[in-house]
């Protein structure tokens, strides 16, 4: 099949790679010319595992191209909406500039029968309201249909789960059935054979799809940090806790890392825009637990902060900090909302010299706060701290080797901000350890 995907950051770059080893004829569209031109010659503006080398493939075949010009993708026989839905400034509710931009802009040149297929994450009612302006914009009126297709992504795994994901989520309008499901069928057949579950509901109930797994994740990884919190308190140990509770099959163990919390361009902007959304649509209070998964999760990185002042004798000012970690998470060089880098930036703030290494993230976290120290590599953060923070759970830290780390580090102390180290291993080197809801026995 023909396939257009509008926008090629994150999401829409994987998409277009995916659908393009799918065995469709793909066009990447996107206003960034700097960005169109790089993944014109095959490279990938972000880091994503696997990435590269898919993208590389098939931009050699011609089997995927990029464009700034929309034009070129309006005879798709399938559009995918992939451009982003970040944050309002100022307020929680997500901007939908970019999204409805891609309908003003295709709709009017639809001039043959076509689907639309939303992937980029949505307040509910969004797909019922482009719906209406698609067929009142494209020139075959409703012969021009959309259905919402929700992205179930996860960064450093986002190849993986673009060609064997663990569902296909259509929304259709009921009223207005055509042939979206029959398109969308087409085009993951390949999927879809492996035996992948395709559920097909309707518009509002995908758009809640996706906002809800976030907001339940989100509720997860803060339930255990608000846990840890009461394991500091009386002296349990929240791993210990966790490894309990998670064999229990109605709980599981996934998501129960008690840490510095999550960050990223996706669960935070997620679950503020879907409280917004509550609000709007008049049940606020169905959704106010969110604003204490939202709050648990924000305390998390002070505790960091309150932990090593209170291990180094109250006083952080003119000490040497070394912050391993500035992604959100591993496998990945997004810094959005990070707690990795959020507390180096707090550490700053508070007069500590901080050194910060990140195997992938440097040069988006120098962006974010060029006035940090960044060191070149692992050792060379670590050289003459008093204390090392790990933030992001890279192998390269997981697997450290601790004697190595201490005989260059001018202090003892280590904080184990992702509860990721050999506590043992690390003890025995002599390191003061301290984790998140750990005993520190």
């Amino acid at each position: 099949m023909r396939v257009s995907v509008f926008g090629t950051g994150y999401l829409g770059a994987t998409h277009a790679a995916g659908m393009a080893e799918l065995g469709h004829d793909v066009v990447g569209v996107d206003i960034d010319p700097a960005k169109v031109a790089r993944l014109s010659q095959g490279e990938v503006p972000f880091y994503e595992p696997g990435l590269p080398e898919l993208l590389s493939k098939h931009v050699s075949s011609g089997r995927l191209r990029f464009t700034t010009d929309a034009s070129e993708a309006a005879d798709a026989d399938v559009h995918f909406i992939g451009v982003g839905t970040p944050q309002k400034r100022g307020e929680y509710a997500a901007d939908m500039t970019f999204v409805d931009a891609v309908i003003e802009t295709l709709a009017p040149m639809l001039t043959r029968p076509t689907v639309i297929l939303g992937k980029s994450t949505v307040p509910v009612g969004t797909a019922a309201r482009l719906a209406a302006r698609v067929r009142e914009l494209a020139p075959v009126g409703d012969k021009a249909e959309l259905g919402w297709n929700p992205e179930f992504l996860r960064e450093g795994f986002a190849v993986e789960d673009t060609l064997r994901p663990d569902r296909q989520v259509l929304g259709i309008d009921r009223d207005r059935p055509g042939r979206v499901e029959a398109v969308t069928r087409e085009v993951y057949a390949e999927i879809i054979g492996r035996g992948t579950p395709f559920l097909v509901t309707d518009l509002p109930t995908a758009e809640l799809v996706k906002v809800s797994a976030n907001a339940f994740l989100a509720t997860k990884i803060s339930f255990i940090n608000a846990i840890a919190e009461v394991c500091e308190a009386t002296g349990a140990d929240v791993v210990e806790l966790a490894d309990a509770i998670g064999f229990d099959d109605r709980i599981g163990r996934k998501f129960l890392g008690a840490g510095l919390g999550f960050g990223g361009g996706c669960l935070p902007k997620d679950i503020r825009a879907f409280q917004a959304r509550a609000t709007e649509l008049g049940v606020d209070q169905a959704l106010a637990f969110l604003r204490e998964v939202d709050s648990v999760n924000l305390r998390r990185r002070q505790h960091v902060l309150d932990l090593a002042v209170r291990e180094l004798g109250g006083k952080i000012d003119g000490r040497t900090v070394a912050v391993l970690g500035a992604a959100f998470k591993p496998n990945s060089d997004d810094v959005r909302d990070s707690p990795a880098l959020d507390v180096a930036g707090r550490f700053h703030l508070m007069g500590a010299n901080v050194k910060v290494y990140d195997p992938q993230a440097m040069d988006n976290a120098k962006a974010v706060w060029p006035t940090l120290t960044f060191a070149e590599s692992m050792m060379d953060a670590v050289a003459d701290a008093d204390a090392v923070v790990v933030s992001t759970e890279w192998k390269e830290f997981r697997e450290a080797d601790p004697a190595v780390l201490r005989a260059h580090s001018h202090g003892d102390l280590v904080i184990d901000g992702r509860n990721c180290l050999d506590v043992e291993a690390w003890k025995a080197a002599g390191w003061r350890y301290r984790g998140m809801g750990r005993h520190a026995r």
